[in-house]
């Protein structure tokens, strides 16, 4: 990754960034998808990690499945949290 960025440290620190808010929130989808122990201490701390990180896209969409429902919902936030971390990094490095 650096050396992509010329080993710029700041666009280096802010693609880590969104690289773990993205994991964070496919974990949480794949916990939900697998059915999870939620009383789990790991399954509830990234629930809770998720939920923060979703905060602006839990409920956008609605369908009456839950599991296409936390997809959509929680994966939405994840691919953009991506490309916009790309998109700035790139901006970061140029600068």
């Amino acid at each position: 990754m650096s050396r992509r960025y010329g080993g710029n440290p700041a666009a280096v620190i802010i693609l880590v960034a969104a690289d773990i808010a993205s994991l964070i929130l496919i974990l949480w989808i794949l916990f939900f998808l697998l059915d999870a122990n939620r009383a789990n201490d790991l399954v509830n701390a990234v629930h809770h990690a998720a939920n923060w990180l979703s905060g602006w896209s839990r409920d956008l969409f609605t369908p009456d499945n839950a599991d296409w429902r936390t997809v959509l919902n929680y994966g939405l936030p994840a691919a953009v949290y991506l490309v916009v971390a790309h998109a700035v990094a790139g901006r970061v490095n140029r600068a």
